[in-house]
């Protein structure tokens, strides 16, 4: 089972809580709490909100190791998985805390809308999206909300037509799936959001049923006409799709362009160039570098794993920090420096494994086109507020900023 220290017990202090906070001085990069569990080992001990002590991997290749080991589980529901936040009553959100066989059986209904060719033949919609997107905000009032304005209409607007979600909804899914990935909400205020969105995906697999249409929810209604797949199980999917589809692409588009603000070289060096491999290297880099999904993937084993010069025992959950692995000088040389032109590709900000992120060919899509055409479309980008004013999302599972100012 999982270890848990009690707060008399003189080892308790010993052991860090986790998450670690970020320096507010660098909020692009790790917490340094993180860097220097790092920087003394592959595994550490840290604590969670429950006082439950899992372990820690720091280390690229420690964390490709184990997140593509099958001893490891994502099933939430196990004794030892190491949550972030209280889970009962949340709810659930689809395959992706599920082990296998159920968690491919359930995948593979949803893969193909994914697949490289379909991605690539939805390329032009995406970029006319963007084009409205930069026109709208080019024509009205300076300074602008880069959030709100682009950064998350985009990504909300393409998952809602690839599902068959009206986006006239956009609102009531944005909300509720900000309280879902906020770890400062109480359980109950996730679980309200989690049963609101749930039962709306509900009453839209009805309506699917009643009248298919060309779109991914519509696809499912042969899996579930054929027992396959019961009508609440496509619900939740359909929950986890919108949710993973809009939030971390959002995140990305807006904290990537504010960290190229940073680097205006960098900015510099996408902005001029119309070379598809050195757009698609930016954005790799930038997932890389930024690595928005920073309270780590989280298992817990299903047998003893010996790694690291250490045993990890069967019941003890695992956390896996890919925001410090993907800046592990063993990987990738000088790290801590955003370089466009850098090969990244084997970058964990998607995870890896049988759990690897279903939408990366998507995400990686959309930022490509995000990127290239604003900072293409608009030279003059610039902040239009001082760092130390830009609200990040300190008490987010999805990394980011709130609001982003911008002018021109």
């Amino acid at each position: 089972m999982a270890g848990t220290l009690n707060a008399a017990d003189p080892h308790h202090a010993a052991v860090p809580g986790f998450p670690m906070e970020r320096a507010a001085r660098c909020p692009f990069d790790p917490p340094p709490g993180l860097r220097d569990k790092q920087q003394e080992g592959p595994l550490a001990k840290v604590r969670l909100w429950d006082g439950s002590t899992p372990w820690l991997v720091t280390r690229y290749a420690d964390q490709r190791t184990l997140l593509g080991d099958p001893r490891l589980s994502s099933d939430i529901t196990r004794p030892g998985y190491p949550s972030d936040v209280p889970v009962s009553g949340a709810g659930s959100i689809g395959f992706i805390l599920m082990d296998d066989p159920e968690h491919s059986r359930l995948r593979r209904m949803v893969t193909a809308p994914f697949a490289v060719r379909r991605v690539e033949a939805m390329r032009p919609a995406v970029q006319k999206i963007t084009d409205q997107l930069i026109d709208a905000m080019l024509a009205g009032p300076v300074p602008v909300d880069l959030v709100q304005a682009f950064a998350l209409p985009l990504p909300s607007l393409v998952i809602s037509e690839l599902l068959g979600v009206p986006y006239g909804d956009h609102e009531f899914f944005q909300e509720n799936s900000k309280t879902l990935i906020n770890r400062a909400a109480a359980p109950e205020e996730r679980a309200a959001a989690s049963a609101a969105l749930a039962g709306y995906l509900d009453e839209l697999m009805g309506e699917k049923i009643a009248r298919p249409a060309d779109d991914l929810l519509s696809g499912l209604v042969a899996r579930i006409e054929a027992g396959e797949l019961t009508r609440s199980e496509a619900a939740q999917m359909g929950v986890l799709l919108l949710l993973a589809g809009h939030e971390t692409t959002a995140n990305m588009i807006a904290l990537g362009t504010l960290a190229l603000l940073e680097n205006p070289d960098q900015l510099a060096l996408l902005r001029d160039t119309d070379d598809p491999a050195l757009v698609a290297s930016a954005v790799d880099e930038l997932l890389r570098y930024l690595n928005i999904t920073h309270n780590g993937r989280r298992r817990v084993a299903l047998a003893d794993i010996e790694i690291a010069g250490e045993v990890i025992r069967a019941g003890e959950g695992i956390i896996v920090p890919n925001d410090i692995g993907n800046r592990d000088p063993a990987m990738f040389e000088d790290p801590d420096r955003l370089d466009i032109r850098r090969d990244a590709r084997r970058h964990l900000a998607f995870g890896f494994g049988v759990h690897q992120c279903l939408g990366q060919t998507l995400a990686r899509m959309e930022l490509q086109v995000a990127y290239s055409t604003l900072y293409r479309r608009v030279p003059g980008l610039r902040q239009a507020a001082p760092m130390e004013e830009i609200p990040f999302k300190h008490d987010g599972s999805v990394y980011g900023v709130y609001e982003l100012p911008v002018a021109w």
